[in-house]
C-alpha cells in the first residue's frame, strides 16, 4: 500500500482527541432527554457514568474509546454533573471488558451506528475517491473523511486505516489526474514536449531546465531574457480544455514536481505523468513569465523615474545657487543706486560701477527666467530612457497578452 503521506502525531492527536473547553463540551457532550431516559436504564452509577461517556465518543470525535484511555477531567466533571454523580461513583467503570463491549453493541443498536465494514465500508471508499481530487493533503482528506463518518454515524476504523485509506485514494486521485491531462495532448504536441528533455540550450542546459531557470531582471537584457523563455513556450498551441476540471491545487503541485526533476528523471516516469507534468510546467511557466515580465518592466520604470527624480533634483539646486546669486547682485546694484540718487550722483554711474549696462540686462534676464520658467519636473527628464525601452517593449507588447479590467470596459460604455 502506499505510504508516502503520513499523518504526524499532532495531526492524529487533533482528528480523535476529546473536547475539553467548555464551549466544545457543550457543542458535543451536552445530552439530551432522550439520552438520559437510555441512560439511566443503566442500574449502577459508573455504568450510567461509563455508558454516557461511551455515548458521546462515539458521536464526538466519533471513534471508540481506547482500553485505559485517560479521560480529561472537563470530560468526566462535564457528563457526571448532568447525570447527578460524584467522583467516587464513575471512576470504577469498564472493570469488566465485557461491560464496555455490552455498552457499545446496545448504543450502536440504540442509535443506529455503523462499524467501518461491509457496505459502510464501500460506501465511503467510493466518497473518498471521489474526494481526494479535492483534497489539499492528506490531513485535508483525513478530516474530511472523519466528517463524513460521523454525518453517517459511522465508527471511525483504526487511525492506521484512516492513513492508508487516504494515501491509496490521494495516489489513485493522482493517477487519474496525470491520465486525464494526458490523454488531451495530441500526438504532434507529445512530441512537442519530449523535445524539452532532448534539446539543449549553447550545449549546456536541455530546454526543460533552461525554461526553468528564470526570475525577475532590472534592465532590458534581463526583460528579453524573460521574453526569450515567454516565447518558446506559446509556441505550444496546447489544447484549451488540457487543464479543465484539474483543482488549482493539483496543477500547482504537478508544476512543482516537475521543478525538481531533471531531463533524466523525467524520462523515468510512466508516460501519463510526464506529460502532464510537462504540460503543466508548459501553462504555468507561461503565466509565471508573464508575471516576471511586468515585474521586470516595473524595476526599470523605476529605476528610470529614480534617475529622472536625481536629474531633477540636481537641476533644482542648481537654480537655487543661481537664484541666490542673482539676488546678490540686484541687491548690490540697487544699494548702488540707491547711494547715487542718495547723493545726488546720477544712477547711470552706479550701473556703470557694477559692470554696465550688458551685465545689468544679463542679471535682469536671469531673474525673468527663474521666476518665469516652470520647477524641474522628473517627468520632463522621461525620454532621456527612450533607449531602454525600446531594446524589448515592442517585443514585450506582441507576447504579452493585455486586457483592460471590466471597470475601464464599464467606463468606456458609459461614456459612449
Amino acid at each position: 500500500m502506499p505510504r508516502r503521506v503520513t499523518l504526524t502525531n499532532r495531526q492524529k492527536e487533533a482528528l480523535l482527541r476529546l473536547p475539553f473547553t467548555q464551549a466544545e463540551l457543550l457543542a458535543h457532550y451536552t445530552l439530551s432527554d432522550e439520552d438520559l431516559v437510555h441512560i439511566r436504564q443503566r442500574r449502577r452509577a459508573h455504568n450510567r457514568f461509563g455508558f454516557a461517556l461511551q455515548l458521546c465518543v462515539l458521536r464526538f470525535p466519533g471513534r471508540v474509546l481506547a482500553p485505559g484511555e485517560m479521560i480529561p477531567e472537563p470530560v468526566v466533571a462535564f457528563i457526571a454533573a448532568q447525570l447527578g454523580l460524584q467522583d467516587a461513583e464513575v471512576s470504577r467503570y469498564a472493570a469488566r471488558e465485557e461491560t464496555r463491549h455490552e455498552h457499545l453493541a446496545e448504543l450502536r443498536a440504540i442509535y443506529g451506528l455503523r462499524t467501518f465494514s461491509g457496505r459502510a465500508a464501500g460506501e465511503l471508499r467510493a466518497w473518498l475517491q471521489s474526494e481526494a481530487e479535492l483534497a489539499i493533503s492528506n490531513e485535508d482528506l483525513a478530516r474530511r473523511f472523519v466528517g463524513r463518518c460521523r454525518a453517517t454515524c459511522t465508527v471511525l476504523p483504526a487511525i492506521s486505516t484512516i492513513e492508508r485509506l487516504c494515501a491509496d485514494a490521494l495516489v489513485e486521485a493522482d493517477r487519474k489526474i496525470e491520465a486525464r491531462i494526458a490523454i488531451r495532448i495530441p500526438i504532434a504536441l507529445r512530441e512537442q514536449l519530449l523535445a524539452l528533455l532532448e534539446d539543449t540550450v549553447e550545449g549546456r542546459v536541455t530546454r526543460f531546465v533552461w525554461l526553468r531557470q528564470f526570475e525577475p531582471g532590472a534592465n532590458s537584457s534581463g526583460a528579453n531574457k524573460l521574453l526569450d523563455r515567454l516565447e518558446y513556450l506559446q509556441a505550444f498551441k496546447m489544447p484549451d480544455d488540457a487543464l479543465a476540471e484539474v483543482p488549482e491545487h493539483r496543477l500547482t503541485r504537478l508544476r512543482r514536481q516537475g521543478e525538481r526533476y531533471y531531463a533524466d528523471g523525467m524520462r523515468d516516469l510512466p508516460d501519463d505523468r510526464r506529460f502532464a507534468i510537462l504540460a503543466v510546467c508548459v501553462v504555468q511557466w507561461q503565466a509565471m513569465l508573464a508575471d516576471a515580465v511586468v515585474e521586470t518592466h516595473d524595476r526599470i520604470v523605476g529605476r528610470l523615474y529614480r534617475s529622472c527624480e536625481r536629474q531633477s533634483q540636481a537641476g533644482l539646486a542648481a537654480a537655487a545657487a543661481s537664484a541666490t546669486a542673482t539676488l546678490k547682485s540686484l541687491a548690490s546694484l540697487c544699494s548702488s543706486m540707491i547711494m547715487a540718487h542718495d547723493d545726488g550722483d546720477p544712477v547711470e554711474l552706479a550701473i556703470s560701477d557694477a559692470g554696465g549696462w550688458d551685465a545689468f540686462k544679463a542679471i535682469v534676464a536671469t531673474a525673468r527666467t527663474i521666476t518665469e520658467g516652470p520647477a524641474d519636473d522628473p517627468l520632463a527628464h522621461v525620454t532621456d530612457g527612450y533607449h531602454r525601452f525600446r531594446r524589448y517593449t515592442p517585443r514585450m507588447l506582441r507576447l504579452l497578452r493585455l486586457h483592460a479590467a471590466p471597470a475601464a470596459w464599464q467606463q468606456r460604455a458609459r461614456q459612449a
